[in-house]
């Protein structure tokens, strides 16, 4: 089998927002490897840092163009093991005959843009790296009011009104995380997402659980109820505190943040529709 050659790939553009936005910063344990440049593996359009000893990425961090969309392109979708870290990511084995998804962390979808169908189609073939997904439950991954209803929300408002965006997300990567085969499944997710609009950068954060979920995995247990799935949209640096992910000037673009740099207690605001989403 021919190796994959991965030198084309540009990844994270710091500049697409017209604003220099570096990538994160993280005090994690990084994934080195002769392929992570800096610990970080670049793909078509985004890039993601791994965390080694967890064996899932700490971020994936995405650039979105709403003017150069397509709505479907030609790619392959057979998730792969990354050659460059071969021994720092959680493949196949873990989602095998169980209820857990392979959770896009940069989804496919947001993928679709580019100067031509091919390269497009290049981007949403890279989202098909076991180093892009996470453990999610089947339900929290597909459900269409909370978690996935906010992505395609985020995307077609960036579609529709031809932005630009840089979409980061993340498991929180907690000590405490239930073992599943051999692997910590992250209870809580988070998404930071920053907008460019003709007059400035704009940048809002959301959280969400799958605690009760994971109760499910074994199969034995008794199966329990399931209360209603939560958003929530919180502030740039609560993510921060609860992932140790340092987003630099990016929380300064976060209309939640306190002025003068206050250090009140952030209070997340349950989101029971899109309309409550403040920018």
């Amino acid at each position: 089998m021919m190796a994959l050659d991965y030198s084309n790939r540009r990844g994270f553009d710091t500049g697409f927002l017209g604003a220099d936005l570096p990538l994160p910063g993280v005090s994690a344990d990084v994934a080195v490897g002769p392929g992570a440049v800096d610990g970080i593996l670049h793909y078509h359009h985004f890039s993601v840092v791994m965390n080694g000893a967890r064996r899932l990425a700490i971020y994936s961090a995405a650039n979105l163009d709403g003017r150069r969309r397509f709505t479907q392109v030609p790619h392959a979708d057979r998730w792969i093991i990354d050659p460059r870290l071969p021994q720092a990511q959680a493949g196949n084995a873990l989602y095998t005959g169980n209820d857990l998804d392979r959770g896009h962390l940069t989804r496919r979808a947001d993928m679709l843009w580019g100067d031509t169908a091919a390269e497009a189609g290049a981007a949403v073939t890279d989202t098909y790296h076991y180093t892009n997904c996470a453990p999610q439950h089947r339900d929290f991954n597909q459900n269409d009011t909370t978690w996935q209803g906010l992505e395609n929300y985020i995307l077609v408002t960036v579609g529709d009104h031809r932005l630009r965006a840089n979409v980061y997300t993340g498991p929180i990567l907690d000590p405490g995380d239930p073992t599943y085969r051999g692997v910590r499944i992250p209870r809580a997710f988070w998404k930071v997402v920053a907008v460019a609009t003709a007059d400035r950068v704009h940048a809002t954060a959301y959280l969400i659980e799958q605690t009760n979920l994971l109760d499910t995995l074994d199969r034995s247990a008794e199966q329990p109820p399931l209360g209603a799935y939560r958003t929530y949209q919180t502030r740039v640096s609560h993510i921060e505190t609860l992932t140790g992910v340092d987003f630099g000037i990016l929380r300064t673009y976060d209309p939640l943040e306190p002025p003068h740099g206050e250090a009140e207690e952030p209070v997340p605001t349950e989101l029971h529709g899109l309309h409550d989403i403040k920018l």
